[in-house]
């Protein structure tokens, strides 16, 4: 399960997909921040960029339910933000204004990570003379998240099976254990990778 979900990329052979890392990157980035720069309320625009995304996706041939489920896991947190302004003049206005533009950008950024692969992604940030130790974290961050939840779900396994009773409280206590562990352990973990790297001769 947290394999699809930590995974988004699809593949397929479609147009998008064989196109080069870099160009989708520049493009990604080029929609975000015109999407970002519109006036409240330019509707017209909203609506372009929209037509724009969904001829993307279609030529994608990326399944929409797909693009939709991580769509929707994402929008909350649009909506928390986005709530905060209606507590300013004009509001409602600008409340629909933010929650437009970050769906339209979440939704390219969604499909960006469904037709390109992470190391692709990696490699157009290079390509990009984007600093190295950014893209080196980005590679780290990414492959150590597996190793995460794998550990996670290890040790929530473990407390179930010693725990024979289904109080709320004591699953909460349980949960904040599990937590306060994990943490401990990611540090513990980070630290003899760091230390590994550095016997490497890896330099920051």
């Amino acid at each position: 399960m947290h394999q699809r979900l930590l995974s988004p990329y699809v593949q397929s052979r479609s147009r998008i997909h064989r196109l080069p890392p870099v160009v989708k990157l520049i493009g990604a980035v080029l929609f975000v921040v015109s999407t970002v720069l519109l006036p409240h309320a330019t509707w017209v625009g909203y609506l372009l960029g929209a037509v724009a995304l969904i001829t993307v996706a279609a030529l994608s041939r990326v399944p929409p339910l797909h693009l939709a489920k991580r769509l929707l896991i994402l929008e909350p947190f649009v909506l928390s933000v986005a709530l905060l302004s209606l507590f300013q003049p004009s509001g409602l206005r600008v409340f629909l204004a933010i929650l437009v533009k970050s769906t339209l950008c979440l939704f390219c950024m969604v499909l960006l990570s469904a037709t390109t692969s992470m190391p692709d992604l990696l490699s157009g940030l290079r390509s990009l003379r984007i600093p190295r130790l950014l893209v080196t974290t980005l590679a780290l961050t990414y492959r150590y998240l597996f190793l995460l939840v794998d550990e996670m779900e290890r040790m929530q396994r473990a407390r179930r099976s010693r725990t024979f009773t289904r109080h709320r409280l004591q699953a909460w206590r349980s949960l904040a254990t599990v937590i306060a562990q994990l943490f401990v352990r990611t540090s513990e973990r980070a630290e003899r990778i760091y230390a590994a790297m550095c016997a490497r001769g890896w330099k920051t």
